[in-house]
């Protein structure tokens, strides 16, 4: 039986690392959405930790940079989930952020454990996958207060309990039974919940409320996500 645990942020990657065979990165709003999007259209996603990092890894593979939300014109790809859905399938695309990309970087580096994108589109397929380890961990990556510190978000708590209840033959710690309880009992108000979270209205105050209903499409991906060769590209089966 598949044994799950749960943390949060950085320092709670560095614990499941020690302990895990894989590990479900969840940043809802809005990196691990936007792999989730861009593996439904066959493009590969390279995270990046900062923007320069990005521009680097861009310019020697010759793929497309995201740029910041607020910079981001009608065509161009960004943090955004909407984005990435009106982008041209195919290609690769360099996706910089300080949560979901950065603790992906930090986890590529990890040999030996299977790197997987989870959100609440994709919830079951990652699951599937998780299923196939004997010890996984789900990372609820949380945002940043303006010291840099982590700022729980119930967006990613919310999605780390999704894969978590997906994950129906699992031995949970108590944390992830929680976790799992909290995804069951809002599951049924997800949109308004996620919408009204500080991170949602953060989104919304920015004109990107629509994100946020992306990132809520309960089960709407099949696809795997998972970090092969620094890059997270569609994994086929389980």
């Amino acid at each position: 039986m598949t044994s799950v645990d749960v943390d949060w942020g950085e320092q709670g990657l560095a614990r499941l690392l020690g302990r895990v065979d894989a590990v479900a990165i969840v940043d809802v709003l809005s990196f691990s959405t936007c792999v989730s999007v861009a593996a439904d259209r066959d493009i590969v996603l390279h995270p990046a930790a900062t923007s320069r990092d990005g521009a680097d890894i861009a310019r020697r593979l010759g793929a497309r940079l995201a740029k910041r939300r607020a910079e981001a014109g009608p065509d161009d790809i960004s943090l955004s989930p909407a984005s990435l859905r009106r982008a041209a399938t195919g290609g690769t695309v360099v996706l910089p952020s300080p949560n979901g990309s950065t603790l992906s970087a930090i986890a590529s580096g990890r040999r030996g454990i299977a790197v997987f994108a989870g959100c609440l589109r994709n919830r079951r397929a990652v699951a599937a996958a998780l299923a196939g380890f004997a010890k996984v961990g789900v990372l609820a990556a949380g945002e940043r207060w303006p010291d840099h510190s982590l700022r729980p978000a119930i967006e990613d708590w919310l999605g780390a309990g999704a894969i978590i209840d997906a994950l129906t033959a699992a031995s949970p710690t108590a944390e992830a039974e929680l976790a799992r309880a909290a995804f069951r009992a809002a599951r049924s108000d997800l949109s308004r919940l996620m919408l009204e979270s500080l991170s949602g209205q953060e989104l919304a105050a920015e004109n990107h409320a629509g994100d946020v209903a992306v990132a809520a499409e309960l089960e709407a991906s099949d696809r795997i996500p998972r970090l092969i060769g620094g890059a997270y590209r569609t994994q086929t089966g389980s």
